[in-house]
């Protein structure tokens, strides 16, 4: 089954669903990208989710045109901005999913307040996406 996550900057919320979802079924092929990707993932967002034993360390930030010639059983978008610009993805897509999530990335605060709320939207997207793996993708595997 392949699965493609979308935000903007492809360096927060979308590499953290990628990374749950692989940890939840490695049999997945799992992608993410990003309609601006960032130039590399957000070094908070690897330590947030290196304490949850999940490493997405060696991802890198790609471009969503890097994935139009691919056939995906899910696209989801994971904020305002990709999901907007979703309907001109021109790959072949099965099924389209918004799951919305504040971006941490431009939560303004301490050094701690900021790690706090990358945690916060890291437990956030571990619920989603935990949800929407048992619900909707086991029983799409089994079709």
């Amino acid at each position: 089954m392949n699965i493609l996550i979308l935000c903007t900057g492809n360096s927060c919320r979308s590499q953290m669903a990628h990374g749950f979802l692989q940890s939840l079924n490695p049999n997945l092929t799992v992608r993410s990208a990003g309609t601006n990707p960032s130039h590399q993932v957000h070094p908070i967002a690897i330590k947030v989710m290196k304490e949850i034993g999940i490493d997405i360390s060696t991802h890198i930030p790609q471009h969503i045109d890097k994935y139009l010639n691919e056939s995906w059983d899910f696209v989801i978008t994971v904020c305002g901005d990709a999901n907007g610009s979703c309907p001109t993805f021109m790959g072949n897509v099965k099924n389209r999913l918004h799951i919305g999530f504040d971006d941490p990335a431009k939560f303004i605060g301490s050094d701690e307040q900021i790690l706090n709320e990358f945690r916060r939207i890291r437990d956030l997207i571990r619920k989603e996406f935990t949800n929407l793996y048992n619900q909707k993708i086991k029983s799409y595997a089994k079709q």
